[in-house]
């Protein structure tokens, strides 16, 4: 090769840096954006860095870090199952590619029942031998033909999306009343309601579990071996928490208990049986529902039972005492455990209800965040005749699919915020959330709740950019670092 092909050569190969870091240097002064309205889901857009904003709406602090978060998703139930059973198999790899994949949602965490919740297909639980202390009948042969291959297909496309439990009732013969609800007859919404024995109920929040010793041991053992069974089935769950709406009394599957109560047992019989056997499963204290923070107090402050907990989960009510619990114990983890259910409109006001409670329960410290049934058929029914919401509907009849609006609000955050990256503080405002990436980046997430088109003016550190926001819509902003 000749001086003057050799200079040829090199003065290409200069060229081509030059541009190639000219147009990098281009795109990282770029930031993504994804909207979504009513009428348009999921559009991207890149908007420009600015040059001297004088003032910002939103200032982003990204290096004063807040709570972890541990995982974003929703609830496996058996009707869900069910709708997804009446599908195509390519049609239903598609909804979980869709909730699963690091392209969809990309759930990391979810929530399983530990026996019958208001959406399994009929009241059951994994021991219904009256009075089989040793639990030598214990089984989760059910489980193995719905929810486990349920959670079977989740696991293939994100085989580390983290599962917990919470039993909604106990065993029925563990029960003060001996039945898997509390109230019996139509209730609310609940159309088709239980029709259990005149005097059968309980309306108050005694506690309806039998406290015996011999049944509160039996009962430690049963989550036990729960945990084992499942991981035997391949199934390893990190978290269960005792007991769903530790306060409530409807007429599905429930089962109240005073503080005191839940306190003596998780002290005394829950956390020793998972030391004894072994177990890795975290125990946390939920799901709380109620409003007074002297719930959580009074179990958090009884005896040793901080050693055996790990976090606390909220749910519905449980918001108006997230905030001082944060305050009060500031290393234990929390989590929203069950967004709200709506009535089956499935549409806009779903997306402004949820964004309301995701936004004060994160800034209140909550790490985890869970939407409720992820899959439903047409009628979103449960089998007590309560139509709720869901992400993904399923019409059985058509096989047609449909992602609703609520699904779109959950992929604008779960998409990107996983395991291990943080909230960030950032300018006070109740339509924002912002977060510290682990690769770096800063997503802001943010709600134009206006009937109009503007734009917002966004400061982190030394960089600054315009974000044109459409009329009622949620946003989803990532700024490279």
């Amino acid at each position: 090769m000749t001086k003057t092909n050799i200079y040829r050569t090199n003065k290409k190969q200069v060229f081509f840096i030059v541009m190639f870091f000219i147009f990098n240097s281009l795109f990282a002064q770029k930031a993504d954006l994804i909207s979504s309205t009513e009428s348009e889901k999921w559009v991207k857009s890149k908007i420009k860095f600015e040059k001297e904003i004088k003032t910002s709406d939103i200032t982003i602090y990204a290096d004063s870090l807040l709570q972890e978060i541990d995982g974003i998703g929703g609830a496996f139930n058996e009707i869900g199952w069910d709708a997804l059973e009446a599908l195509p198999k390519e049609t239903s790899k598609e909804v979980f590619n869709a909730l699963f994949s690091e392209e969809g949602c990309n759930f990391s965490m979810c929530r399983i029942p530990l026996g019958a919740s208001d959406y399994a297909l009929s009241y059951y639980s994994s021991n219904d031998v009256p009075e089989d202390f040793e639990m030598r009948d214990f089984n989760i042969d059910r489980d193995k033909y719905i929810l486990i291959p349920y959670l079977k297909e989740a696991l293939k496309v994100n085989p580390d999306l983290q599962i917990w439990a919470s039993p909604w009732s106990p065993p029925a013969w563990m029960k003060v009343n001996e039945h898997y609800a509390m109230r019996r007859g139509d209730f609310e919404n609940a159309k088709e309601g239980n029709r259990m024995a005149n005097g059968a109920e309980i309306l108050n929040n005694a506690t309806a579990f039998k406290m015996q010793e011999r049944y509160l041991k039996a009962y430690a053992l049963y989550f036990s071996k729960f945990v084992q069974a499942y991981k035997k089935e391949g199934v390893e769950l990190f978290s269960i928490q005792p007991q769903n709406e530790i306060a409530y009394q409807p007429n599905w599957p429930s089962c109240t208990w005073r503080p005191e109560d839940m306190a003596y047992f998780i002290n005394d019989y829950l956390g020793p049986q998972f030391k004894e056997d072994n177990l890795d499963t975290e125990i946390w204290l939920g799901t709380v529902n109620a409003g007074d923070p002297n719930y959580v107090r009074t179990v958090l402050n009884y005896k040793d039972v901080s050693k055996y907990l790990t976090g606390v989960g909220f749910q519905w009510g449980g918001a108006k005492s997230i905030s001082t619990i944060n305050k009060e114990f500031p290393s234990i983890k929390l989590m929203q455990t069950e967004n709200k259910c709506g009535e089956h409109e499935n549409d806009w006001t779903s997306v402004e209800r949820s964004w309301k409670d995701l936004v004060h329960y994160i800034n209140n410290g909550a790490g985890s965040y869970m939407y409720w049934n992820m899959v439903l058929d047409e009628t979103g029914k449960s089998a007590w005749g309560w139509p709720q919401n869901s992400m993904v509907v399923v019409n059985k009849t058509s096989k047609e699919v449909t992602y609703t609006d609520e699904f779109y609000l959950f992929k604008h955050i779960s998409k990107y915020v996983q395991p291990g990256d943080y909230l960030v503080k950032s300018s006070e405002g109740k339509n924002h959330l912002a977060f510290k990436l682990k690769d770096g980046r800063v997503m802001l997430m943010v709600y134009n709740v206006e009937e109009t088109k503007k734009s917002i003016k966004i400061t982190v550190g030394n960089k600054q950019v315009v974000a044109p926001l459409e009329a009622k819509s949620i946003n989803t902003i990532l700024i490279n670092k």
